[in-house]
């Protein structure tokens, strides 16, 4: 544990990660090559807690003409599909994992309890927490945000497919420059897409450092928990 910086985090995943190449749906060699990469930083000793969007599967922001308190539920219940798959590649590499849904689910999950959640993660669990906050109109983002300051995380590591944060979209402007660090509040006046307002409000209240990185590259969360100087690092000015 000597080497470890963060001994409790909270990993963010979006759902268009698990996607892969594909435009929809779950690429299970993405899905079995992150499972390994949980796996050796659990193995560490690290206490991971998870939060997958689900994107991949559905965007309740997207559905013009559908109530938006529904399309949001339906988003909610997107995660829960891409929870599973993430709980089951886990337990194939003999990694015991945890389940927890805002939305009460019992036949396949637990309900979120935040004492519950602390101890399976003191007992070397990996927990996933899945749908989100359980209320519409709150970003998987916000979750992780909720999510880290409740079980006392010490950093939130955003799993990117870019390797930090960029003035402009690194994918479209060849001349898009990388930030080192940040603050919150750099994140809220430039508005850059780190996460969006709320989450990143309530990290800056908590004093909750988040990690934006590259997720593509094998080991990249092993080197982010070790302290390695990769991605950016949003914290206090």
């Amino acid at each position: 544990m000597s080497s470890v910086v963060y001994k409790r985090v909270v990993l963010k995943i979006s759902g268009e990660a698990l996607a892969g190449d594909k435009e929809f749906g779950i690429d299970f060699n993405v899905v079995n090559r992150i499972a390994d990469e949980i796996k050796e930083v659990r193995d560490l000793g690290v206490q991971i807690g998870l939060v997958v969007g689900g994107g991949n599967i559905w965007r309740g922001r997207d559905a013009i003409g559908m109530d938006r308190t529904t399309a949001d539920h339906m988003g909610m219940l997107a995660t829960v599909i891409n929870a599973l798959a993430l709980q089951d590649a886990l337990e194939q590499r003999g990694v015991p994992t945890r389940v927890q849904t805002a939305i009460e689910m019992r036949a396949i999950a637990e309900p979120y309890i935040r004492r519950r959640a602390i101890r399976h993660l003191e007992k070397g669990r990996v927990v996933i927490f899945a749908a989100g906050t359980g209320n519409p109109f709150f970003s998987t983002d916000t979750a992780a945000s909720l999510r880290a300051a409740e079980i006392d995380a010490e950093v939130i590591l955003l799993a990117k497919k870019v390797d930090g944060v960029y003035d402009k979209d690194p994918l479209k402007h060849k001349d898009a420059v990388k930030f080192k660090e940040l603050s919150y509040l750099d994140v809220l006046n430039k508005g850059l897409g780190v996460m969006d307002s709320t989450a990143t409000s309530l990290c800056m209240d908590n004093k909750i450092p988040i990690i934006v990185f590259d997720l593509t590259t094998y080991g990249n969360i092993k080197k982010v928990v070790m302290g390695n100087d990769i991605g950016t690092i949003v914290k206090e000015g």
